[in-house]
C-alpha cells in the first residue's frame, strides 16, 4: 500500500514538471513572437521632400500696444485738498491745474516773505546813498546787500510754494484713475498717488523676434501694423528700439511707435500683430516646422532610407513660418518624415502614406 501511494506522487509530480515546462515554452514563443511581429510591422508616416526654394524674409510678430508716456502723478508735500478739477477720462495738458490744497498759512508766509524783501531793499537803497556821502562803511553796505540776497530767496520759495499749492500736469493725457477726492490728506514721504496719466496720442507695440529674425532690423524701419479688434485697418508704425541683449528664452524685445488716429481708438493693452515686410526673398533649402523630432532645438529629424527611418543630425538655421532653413544634414530630394515620429525609432520599418 505504502509502495503504490509513494508510485502515485512520483507520477503526479512529473506531469507537474512537464506541465511546467510547456506552459514556459509556450510564453517564451509567444514572446518571441510578438518581438518578432513588432520588429516587421512598418509605421505609417507621411513625409516630404527637401528642396531648395525662394523663401520670403519676411515674418510677423504679435503683442501688446502700450503709452509712449504714462504717470503715476504724486503729491511732494503735505497738505488738505480743496478741490480737484479733473475726473476720469479727461483729457488734460501740460501745467494744467488738477488740484488746489489749502493754502491759508502759504499764502500768509508768502506775505510776510514779500514784506521782508521789500524792508530789504529798501534798506539796501539807503545805505547805498548814505555809502556815497560816507555816512555808512563798505562793510555795512555789504551786510544789506547780503540781506537783500536773502530776503529775495526766501521769496522765490515762498511763490514756489504757492504754486505748490496749484498742482499741475507734468505730462498731457487722459486721467486713467484718479486717487483722491476733496477732503483727502496728501502726504509727501511717502508720496500721495493722485492721478494715472496716459498719453495715447502715440502707441508702442513691444513684441519680441528670435536670433535670426532681429538680425534683419534697423531702428527707424517702417513697420505695418495690425490690431486683432480692427481686422480691416492697417497702421504705420516704426522701429523706435530694438534691445541689446536677449532675454532668458534667447528673444529680442522690439517697440515699434504707431501715431494713433484723432478718435483714439487704439487702446493701451490691445493686441497687436507686426508684420516686418522686407519684400526680399532667398533662395533656401527649407523643410517643414514638424518635421523635427521634439522641437526645432533638437536640430534631429527622421528620413526615410530603402524603407527605413534613420535619424539624422543637421544644422537649422532661419524658422521662417512652419519652414525651417537647413543649414547642414540634408540634401536635395531625400524624403524627410512630418508626421508618425512619436512612434520611430533609428532603423524602424515604415510605410509611407501617400
Amino acid at each position: 500500500m505504502k509502495k503504490n501511494i509513494t508510485i502515485v506522487l512520483a507520477i503526479v509530480t512529473v506531469l507537474a514538471v512537464i506541465g511546467y515546462v510547456l506552459t514556459k515554452n509556450k510564453e517564451e514563443n509567444k514572446a518571441k513572437t510578438d518581438i518578432v511581429a513588432q520588429n516587421n510591422a512598418a509605421v505609417s508616416v507621411k513625409t516630404t521632400q527637401v528642396k531648395t526654394e525662394a523663401i520670403s524674409l519676411d515674418f510677423m510678430a504679435n503683442g501688446n500696444f502700450e503709452p509712449i508716456q504714462e504717470l503715476t502723478f504724486s503729491a511732494e508735500k503735505s497738505g488738505k485738498v480743496i478741490s480737484v478739477l479733473v475726473k476720469e477720462g479727461d483729457y488734460v495738458n501740460v501745467g494744467q491745474t488738477l488740484v488746489i490744497v489749502r493754502s491759508d498759512v502759504i499764502n500768509v508766509n508768502a506775505q510776510t516773505a514779500k514784506a521782508s524783501y521789500d524792508n530789504a531793499k529798501a534798506d539796501y537803497a539807503r545805505y547805498e546813498n548814505a555809502f556815497k556821502t560816507g555816512g555808512v562803511t563798505k562793510q555795512q553796505l555789504d551786510q544789506a546787500k547780503l540781506a537783500l540776497t536773502n530776503a529775495g530767496a526766501n521769496l522765490k520759495q515762498a511763490n514756489i510754494n504757492v504754486g505748490d499749492t496749484r498742482l499741475k500736469a507734468p505730462i498731457k493725457g487722459f486721467i486713467n484713475k484718479k486717487y483722491i477726492e476733496p477732503g483727502s490728506i496728501l502726504t509727501g514721504m511717502p508720496a500721495s498717488a493722485m492721478f494715472d496719466i496716459v498719453n495715447v496720442s502715440k502707441l508702442k507695440l513691444k513684441v519680441t523676434v528670435n536670433e535670426t529674425q532681429v538680425a534683419s532690423l534697423k531702428t527707424g524701419s517702417p513697420v505695418t501694423v495690425s490690431a486683432s479688434v480692427f481686422p480691416d485697418k492697417v497702421f504705420t508704425g516704426k522701429i523706435i528700439f530694438i534691445a541689446a541683449k536677449a532675454d532668458e528664452s534667447l528673444n529680442f524685445a522690439v517697440e515699434i511707435e504707431i501715431a494713433n488716429n484723432t478718435d483714439s481708438n487704439l487702446k493701451a493693452g490691445m493686441y497687436g500683430t507686426a508684420n516686418f515686410g522686407s519684400k526680399q526673398t532667398q533662395e533656401l533649402k527649407v523643410v517643414p516646422r514638424n518635421a523635427f523630432v521634439g522641437s526645432v532645438n533638437s536640430n534631429q529629424v527622421f528620413v526615410v532610407e530603402n524603407g527605413k527611418a534613420k535619424l539624422k543630425k543637421v544644422v537649422a538655421g532661419r524658422i521662417l513660418g512652419e519652414q525651417v532653413e537647413i543649414v547642414d544634414g540634408l540634401s536635395d530630394g531625400e524624403a524627410v518624415i512630418t508626421t508618425g515620429q512619436i512612434n520611430l525609432q533609428d532603423g524602424s520599418l515604415v510605410e509611407i502614406i501617400k
